[in-house]
């Protein structure tokens, strides 16, 4: 009988979950930094990662730690779940129903500057406690925030590899829960309604290989228009 085959794209998360650790770590999740309730877990499907960190924890057997210093040795996880806030506002729409929900749900910085240097102390963070060819798993998502696009996937795997992380596979989870909002007036962009699972390896040979390939591409492209 055949192995089902996986595909980069799931209505769930446990799903995508569990074909990146068939894949990429059969051993299972050393530390999860963003533990909250252990949603990835509850079902069962995905097993409970041996370590438990969250800046404000939410079970008993969660370790208070932010996921920019995590009391972990240098190379010493396999694997490093992370699932970090994608959201930043000071704005009124934290006062609606929708927003508290999504701030309570999530977790909200106040600028987007603060959250994207967040996102840079994590995945250096991140870098030191793995081993080498180690994998770390990064649930991300774009936005739109005061009509401005940010598309933040991109922006963290760009951060990965200039730490040496490589980026070996991206997995797009769809949402069957759609949040909305009263505000339908005026609409500037498309709405988002997926995230994204990045899966990195720390292999520093692998990121440079990658990036050598890339920019001679890019050189290559340049030489060509310039003739």
């Amino acid at each position: 009988m055949k192995e089902q085959i996986i595909s980069s794209v799931s209505y769930r998360q446990e799903e995508i979950i569990s074909n990146i650790l068939r894949l990429y770590a059969p051993n299972g999740i050393d530390a999860d930094l963003t533990y909250s309730k252990g949603f990835f877990y509850k079902s069962g499907e995905v097993p409970q990662p041996k370590l438990k960190f969250d800046i404000a924890p939410q079970t008993a057997d969660t370790v208070k730690a932010d996921s920019r210093a995590v009391p972990l040795k240098n190379d010493s996880c396999g694997c490093v779940m992370f699932d970090p806030p994608f959201l930043a506002t000071k704005g009124q729409s934290l006062a609606t129903d929708v927003g508290n929900h999504i701030a309570r749900r999530f977790g909200v910085f106040p600028t987007e500057p603060e959250l994207f240097e967040y996102y840079r102390q994590s995945i250096a963070e991140i870098k030191r406690i793995l081993k080498e060819n180690g994998i770390a798993i990064i649930k991300c998502q774009d936005k739109v925030s005061s009509r401005k696009q940010y598309i933040s996937h991109n922006y963290i795997i760009n951060l990965a590899n200039e730490s040496g992380l490589y980026c070996e596979d991206i997995f797009v989870l769809l949402a069957y829960n759609r949040l909305l909002s009263s505000k339908h007036i005026n609409q500037k962009h498309a709405r988002k309604y997926h995230s994204y699972f990045l899966v990195f390896r720390k292999n520093q040979k692998l990121t440079n290989a990658v990036r050598r390939n890339m920019d001679g591409g890019i050189h290559r492209t340049e030489s060509a228009t310039a003739h």
